[in-house]
């Protein structure tokens, strides 16, 4: 809207205004010119409200839907003149204020009535404030006085038919019913509807002007009740005439009210870019979502090599399809995609202010995309070893079932071919062969017992059949030092974690018995909020080499599963491996 139609606008909202405060006070004596000068108020309220709205979003329709329902209302008031041309036009077209009132309150704040109930509440109200006063005039003949005019001089309709001053007041209170009745009622739940189903952001934009809705809609359902009233008390129906007035003219101010805080939210989005260039990425949303007064906020950054949204941990991320419930802004650097903002859709209303935010984020963003990236690649590196770890326990546990059902199974049955054949041919056959047998089966026995040892090496089969713990006894039954298991968890854990734990415990015993001298080994398996804790503990020479292939690989063992491993080892002191492994399978 230029400066010059706005200006055309302000000055013939104020004509009007003027001239509907002049007839009000010449041609309806019921009238107090501090009552007049309300009523023009509250008009002149709708027209501030609008033309500021419509200047500063000239794409929303609030603010022309504003300032239309300003020049209804006070045009309006014309129908209090004598003149019949006036009188005829606007009675039969004044009370379309009250159903464009309700427009704007249905509206607010994107100016668009989308809800089917709303729409065809609106089409009633529409049809219902012209229907009645038309149908009125074609029977009032001046005979009987309507309700809310003077009973000194009658107005002449210009659409007579047939003169019926009963029913002229018939209708009259019809339409009382039915639209100070009915229809503020039904307004009344519509609107409680339309906060109750808002989300959070919006309820508190809406809040102000919902409220003052209310209180204008129940007005008219009291009036509705005492239309049929013979004589209502005098300081009711003054009390009634300011209460609608109030409510009226607050509907404007919270319009306004609501565009302050807009204003206002736009110049806190100003000092963004400074803060976001000292926040960590995981706390962009947030930051985000504050300066916005959405805590729904939600960042996702682009990753152009993945093709894909990932969160500001590296976990991808899917947008919204559902516009209604979330709205999407996509930022973008040089060109190329930076990121994704998800809010909440009342936000949609104000574009000023995500637009002002996103921004002051774009630079920092986009740096912030480069540590979702980085994060990304990580998690894959991640994944990768924990596969790789996983692929080589599994062969582990393939080599050993082969070991155990294959060369060992065929060894011992050898052995015991021969054992049967000196039980059946001893004493009968030459001592010398007899003595080459008997050497042949101790050998396959200490074949058979290396091979049983090095197939518990590969994979203890106790591991997989009775768990954690009893794979720890055994391993400490079989060493040469003295190992005390002094702890360990009596319920089974996922495979991958029990088999990085037994051999976080199998390397730093071995390690104890064959390097480091020591005497005493004490294992402790400890299950706390989620994480298994190995710890070993020797009392040998100390000194280990934390990089050397053995711990090395134990630690990529570890770390592929989220966990982590911490060498202590001060020479002459011992040494200490502690090792924590997060549960989750």
């Amino acid at each position: 809207m230029s400066r010059a139609h706005a200006t055309f606008l302000l000055a013939a909202g104020l004509a009007l205004g003027a001239f509907a405060y002049r007839i009000q006070t010449h041609d309806l004596l019921a009238t107090t010119p501090a009552r007049s000068a309300a009523q023009v108020a509250a008009g002149w309220a709708f027209l501030a409200a609008g033309l500021a709205l419509w200047a500063r979003r000239p794409e929303n329709r609030m603010g022309p839907l504003l300032v239309v329902t300003s020049f209804a209302l006070l045009a309006r008031q014309f129908r209090y003149s004598h003149d019949a041309l006036a009188f005829t036009t606007f009675f039969a077209f004044g009370e379309i204020g009250y159903a464009l009132f309700a427009h704007c309150v249905l509206a607010y704040p994107s100016g668009v009535v989308r809800d089917r109930f709303e729409r065809a509440f609106l089409a009633l109200a529409y049809a219902t404030t012209i229907v009645f006063p038309l149908a009125t005039l074609l029977v009032y003949d001046g005979s009987r006085p309507l309700r809310w005019f003077d009973r000194t001089r009658p107005r002449e309709s210009l659409l007579l038919v047939h003169g019926d001053g009963n029913l002229a007041r018939l209708l009259q209170d019809t339409y009382a019913v039915i639209a100070l009745g009915f229809l503020a009622s039904a307004l009344i739940v519509l609107l409680v509807r339309k906060f109750v189903r808002a989300t959070p952001r919006a309820r508190r934009t809406m809040a102000p002007l919902l409220l003052a809705a209310v209180v204008v809609a129940l007005r008219a359902v009291l009036e509705s009740i005492l239309t049929f009233a013979d004589r209502p008390p005098a300081a009711l129906t003054r009390n009634l005439f300011w209460w609608q007035i109030v409510g009226l003219a607050a509907v404007p101010l919270a319009l306004l009210v609501g565009l302050l805080r807009s204003r206002l939210a736009q110049a806190r989005v100003g000092d963004l870019a400074r803060r976001l260039e000292h926040t960590p990425p995981e706390q962009f949303a947030s930051t985000l979502g504050n300066a916005l007064h959405d805590p729904s906020l939600e960042v996702a950054f682009w990753l152009p090599e993945q093709r894909r949204y990932v969160d500001a941990g590296g976990a991808p991320v899917t947008l919204p399809t559902d516009a209604s419930r979330r709205a999407i802004t996509l930022l973008e650097h040089d060109g190329a995609p930076v990121a994704a903002l998800m809010y909440d859709p009342a936000l949609r209303d104000d574009p000023n202010v995500v637009e002002a935010a996103a921004a002051a984020a774009r630079l920092a963003l986009e740096n912030a995309r480069l540590h979702a990236e980085l994060r990304a690649q990580l998690a894959v590196v991640q994944e990768s070893r924990r596969r790789i770890v996983e692929a080589a326990d599994e062969e582990r546990r393939r080599i050993e079932r082969n070991l155990h059902d294959g060369a060992q199974q065929a060894l011992l049955a050898v052995a015991l071919e021969l054992r049967s054949a000196l039980r059946r041919y001893g004493g009968r056959i030459d001592s010398e062969v007899e003595q080459a047998l008997e050497t042949a089966v101790g050998g396959l026995q200490e074949a058979v017992d290396e091979l049983r040892e090095l197939a518990h090496g590969v994979h203890p089969a106790v591991l997989t059949e009775q768990g954690l713990a009893a794979a720890l006894e055994s391993l400490a039954d079989r060493m040469p030092v003295t190992v005390t298991v002094t702890a360990a968890p009596t319920e089974r854990l996922p495979a991958p974690v029990e088999a990085a734990a037994y051999y976080v415990a199998c390397e730093a015993v071995t390690n104890a018995a064959k390097h480091a001298g020591a005497s005493r080994v004490t294992v402790e398996a400890q299950r706390s909020n989620g994480t298994l804790r190995v710890q070993v503990a020797d009392d040998g020479v100390g000194g280990a080499d934390a990089t050397g292939s053995g711990l090395r690989g134990l630690s990529d063992r570890v770390e592929a599963r989220g966990g982590r491993l911490d060498v202590r080892s001060g020479n002459g002191g011992g040494t200490t491996v502690v090792a924590e492994i997060p549960c989750a399978s």
